[in-house]
């Protein structure tokens, strides 16, 4: 793992977040980040509703290094927020989830995400404008037709470059509770959006219409014993899709089998150890995001503690489980009363599946090499990622006499946290959200 230790680290903050880390307002926070099928562009969205487009430099020969370097590309505001005046309930502009669809043609297309609303998104380059029209003039008035003696021919002429968004899709009105992810299917027609209960399958051409193809609420609400946290189509086959549920299962759904998947094909569960019981065993075994390999072979989990990995040919118990930060096992009852057990942390596979990565506190996040079984603990923080410099692993003192380069784990800041990443998809670059910055880390290797 010793290139995961050698990452060269980035900081990049929004136009909108000149002040220092510690003089935020909430609506910097970056809540997800995603990069590009290609990796050449990565997209946040934050707290405020505003959608954050960087380009990856091409770099030079006389600059090779900055060619994993990545510069603001477009910003722009995805949603506003708003009012049901029927439940007298606000609805926050914070962006969710963003997922971006392959790129067809010179345009980019993403899809944005808050509690209740989806939008696509056209991020396309401008660099001519039109001139000489004849029915209007220069400023754009229109001209009186008995003026008009001659016809002109229109011409492009060059312009500065321009970066423009426009929304091309909205879809609205299709979920009661708030929705928790979106996924884009292998087919690049259609794509999901689930909320706590249900999922609703749309045509990225229809707005008007989704079909719902999961849903979980029971006909008494008092009965209601679980929630879905997350769900995600598989990346080769256009008809499976899982679901993750805040009890700890992940449900394989066939849309070939029956148009309502309430029924699922595969349940994949581990049995809990009666011997590890306790108050908050249900808490933390909740999972907060599920992702399948670029192969579609295996499933990823994530919950408070752990990385689980599942073969689909597997259910009765994990391929591989990865302890993400158990030296906090003994503090669940602090971490209970200041909510942070309620923190929702996801994770993400690096390019060919070998190495997977996810969050922790005090700014920390883990990578998990699954061939050497080796792992590695990095923080990304402003004190620690000066530009171009060699990050140092970072290890946890549980108790007993703490070395010089551990930090106890009563010193832990929790208000620190990366709940949100991506790597890029071929190569050993990797986004992390802290609170309002992004830090970008590459392999030095690169």
């Amino acid at each position: 793992m010793k290139c995961f230790s050698r990452y060269l680290p980035y900081l990049f903050r929004p136009s909108s977040t000149i002040l220092s880390s510690s003089c935020h307002t909430e609506a910097d926070i970056i809540s997800t980040v995603e990069f590009n099928p290609t990796g050449e562009l990565l997209a946040t969205g934050d707290k405020g509703g505003r959608v954050v487009v960087f380009q990856r430099e091409q770099g030079s020969k006389n600059q090779p290094h900055r060619r994993g370097e990545y510069n603001v590309y477009s910003t722009f505001q995805s949603h506003e927020p708003e009012f049901d005046y029927l439940k007298s309930l606000e609805i926050e502009e914070k962006i969710n989830k963003i997922r971006w669809l392959p790129q067809q043609n010179a345009a980019y297309f993403l899809l944005s995400t808050n509690d209740k609303t989806v939008k696509l998104w056209k991020v396309s380059e401008r660099d001519k404008r039109p001139e000489g029209y004849n029915l209007k003039d220069e400023e754009g008035r229109i001209r009186d037709p008995t003026t008009i003696t001659a016809l002109r021919v229109p011409v492009l002429q060059p312009m500065d470059l321009m970066v423009e968004a426009t929304p091309r899709r909205v879809f609205s009105n299709a979920h009661t509770y708030h929705i928790n992810s979106i996924s884009v299917n292998s087919d690049y027609e259609t794509y999901m959006s689930t909320d706590d209960l249900r999922i609703n399958l749309w045509n990225l051409e229809i707005t008007n219409r989704s079909f719902n193809i999961v849903d979980i609420k029971p006909a008494n609400m008092e009965m209601l014993t679980e929630v879905i946290t997350a769900a995600e189509f598989q990346p080769n086959q256009c008809n499976t899709f899982v679901y993750s549920s805040s009890k700890g299962s992940i449900r394989l759904c066939d849309m070939r089998a029956s148009a309502l998947c309430d029924n699922h094909s595969k349940l994949f569960e581990e049995p809990e150890d009666p011997s590890n019981r306790s108050f908050f065993s249900e808490i933390i075994s909740s999972i907060s995001d599920v992702k399948f390999s670029h192969s579609g072979r295996y499933l990823m989990t994530r919950d408070y503690l752990t990385v689980k990995v599942w073969d689909l040919n597997m259910e009765s118990k994990p391929l591989e489980t990865y302890q993400v930060h158990d030296y906090l096992r003994s503090k669940l009852c602090s971490l209970y009363e200041n909510d942070c057990i309620f923190d929702k942390f996801e994770c993400v596979w690096n390019g060919s599946d070998s190495v997977i990565m996810t969050g922790s506190y005090n700014n920390f996040f883990r990578m998990f090499d699954r061939n050497t079984k080796r792992d590695v603990t990095l923080e990304a923080s402003r004190e620690n990622s000066k530009p171009r410099a060699i990050l140092k692993p970072r290890k946890v003192c549980v108790g007993g006499k703490r070395r010089k380069d551990e930090i106890s784990v009563d010193s832990l800041d929790f208000s620190k946290k990366i709940l949100h990443s991506a790597w890029h998809p071929s190569e050993n670059i990797i986004a992390v959200a802290a609170t309002n910055n992004l830090y970008i880390f590459q392999d030095k290797v690169n």
